[in-house]
C-alpha cells in the first residue's frame, strides 16, 4: 500500500486544529520550571481578578480632564532636561509620544530661557505635543527668589509665553543647592517665594520637589494653596541632592551622605496626602497630584493613582529618559508598552 502526503493547509483547518500546537506544548515542558514565581515574591498590592473582563481594547483607557485640560493617560512625563548636547532630541521625543499617547509634560529647569533665547529650540516643543494637553515650564526657587529681589518676576509670564506653556512648575531644592558645588542659597523659605509668586503672577502652578519628597507638614502647607498640582518627586527615583553629592569633593560627600537618605517615599507621600485631605475638609484648596518617585512601572502608577482619594496621575523621568535619547521609534515602543500594562491593569486589577 501506498501513501502520498500533501502539504499542510492552514487555512483549511478546521477550528480544533491548530498546527502550532506541538511546538508551543514542548515550550511549556521545556519553560515551566524557569518560569515558576516563588509566592512570596507575589505583588501583594492586588487582587487578580480574571473572570470581570475581556482583554481590553487598544485605547481602552478613559479620557478625563487634569490640569484644565482632556488627557487619555494618566502619565506624567516629568521634568527633565535642556541645555546639553541631547536636550533637544529628548525633549522633542518626549513631546510627540505625549501627542500620541495623551500624557502631559513637564520641561526640565528653563532658567537658560529668561534673559536668552538661544536654547529655546530645546525647549519649544509645542508644536509636537500639539494645544490639547498639559505642558508646563520649570523654574527654581533660586530663581524666582532672584526674580523676586531683582523687580523681574515679570520675566515668567515671558518665559511661558515664548514657550506656550499652560503654567509653570516650581521645583523646591533646598538640599540639592546646599551640596551643589555651585549652588544659590535661599534667604526666604520656599513657601514665602511660592505664596509670592501665587500672588504676583497669574499662571496655574504646580510645586516639586527634586527627588526627596515632602513631609506631612510641607504637604500641609502647599494643599492650603491655590496650586494646579503638587508633584511629589518623591525619594526613590533620581535624587538630585545624592546627584549634586557625587559633583562634589570626596570629603563634603562624606560628611552629608547620609542626606541622600533623608525624605519620603511616593507610597508614604499617598498615605499622608489621603490624611490630609480628610483632616483639611474645604481647606484643603489644591486637590490633583503628579505621583513621581520611584515609579518604575506601570503597576507602580497604577497602584498608587488608585490609592490617592482625589484625581491624581503619575510621573516618570529616567525610564523615559532612557528610551528618548535615540530614535523616536524605540521610544514609541515603550510606551506602547507601558499604556498597553495601564489597561491590562484596568481589566483585571483590584487594588487591595
Amino acid at each position: 500500500m501506498t501513501f502520498t502526503s500533501k502539504p499542510l493547509n492552514v487555512d483549511t483547518l478546521s477550528p480544533k486544529e491548530d498546527p502550532t500546537a506541538s511546538s508551543r506544548k514542548r515550550d511549556h515542558i521545556e519553560l515551566a520550571f524557569r518560569s515558576q514565581v516563588e509566592s512570596g515574591t507575589l505583588d501583594q498590592r492586588f487582587y487578580y481578578e480574571p473572570l470581570l473582563s475581556g482583554h481590553p481594547a487598544k485605547g481602552s483607557l478613559k479620557n478625563f480632564l487634569f490640569l484644565g485640560k482632556t488627557m487619555r493617560a494618566p502619565v506624567w512625563v516629568s521634568s527633565m532636561t535642556g541645555g546639553t548636547d541631547w536636550a533637544n532630541t529628548i525633549n522633542h521625543n518626549l513631546a510627540r509620544a505625549c501627542k500620541e499617547f495623551g500624557m502631559g509634560m513637564g520641561l526640565g529647569s528653563c532658567r537658560p530661557l529668561l534673559y536668552s533665547n538661544e536654547s529655546l529650540p530645546d525647549f519649544d516643543v509645542r508644536k509636537e505635543i500639539g494645544d490639547d494637553l498639559p505642558l508646563f515650564a520649570n523654574l527654581g526657587i533660586a530663581q524666582l527668589e532672584e526674580l523676586i529681589d531683582r523687580g523681574e518676576l515679570y520675566r515668567v509670564r515671558e518665559l511661558t509665553d515664548k514657550l506656550q506653556a499652560d503654567g509653570l512648575i516650581i521645583h523646591v531644592n533646598p538640599l540639592q543647592e546646599w551640596l551643589q558645588p555651585e549652588g544659590d542659597r535661599f534667604v526666604r523659605s520656599s513657601l514665602q517665594v511660592i505664596e509670592m509668586v501665587l500672588e504676583k503672577v497669574n499662571l496655574p502652578i504646580i510645586v516639586k520637589e527634586v527627588g526627596q519628597g515632602m513631609g506631612m507638614e510641607s504637604l500641609r502647607a502647599l494643599m492650603q494653596l491655590p496650586l494646579a498640582a503638587i508633584d511629589f518627586a518623591a525619594n526613590g527615583g533620581t535624587n538630585f541632592a545624592r546627584l549634586e553629592m557625587l559633583r562634589s569633593d570626596e570629603a563634603k560627600a562624606a560628611i552629608y551622605e547620609q542626606l541622600a537618605h533623608v525624605g519620603h517615599s511616593a507610597a508614604e507621600m499617598t498615605l499622608m496626602a489621603n490624611q490630609l485631605l480628610e483632616e483639611l475638609g474645604d481647606k484643603a484648596v489644591c486637590r490633583q497630584f503628579i505621583i513621581s518617585g520611584g515609579v518604575r512601572t506601570f503597576l507602580d502608577g497604577y497602584y498608587l493613582t488608585q490609592k490617592l482619594n482625589a484625581p491624581a496621575i503619575y510621573g516618570q523621568a529616567s525610564s523615559f529618559l532612557r528610551h528618548a535619547r535615540g530614535s523616536y521609534e524605540e521610544l514609541q515602543t515603550y510606551v506602547a508598552a507601558q499604556i498597553e500594562g495601564l489597561e491590562l491593569a484596568n481589566a483585571f486589577l483590584r487594588v487591595r
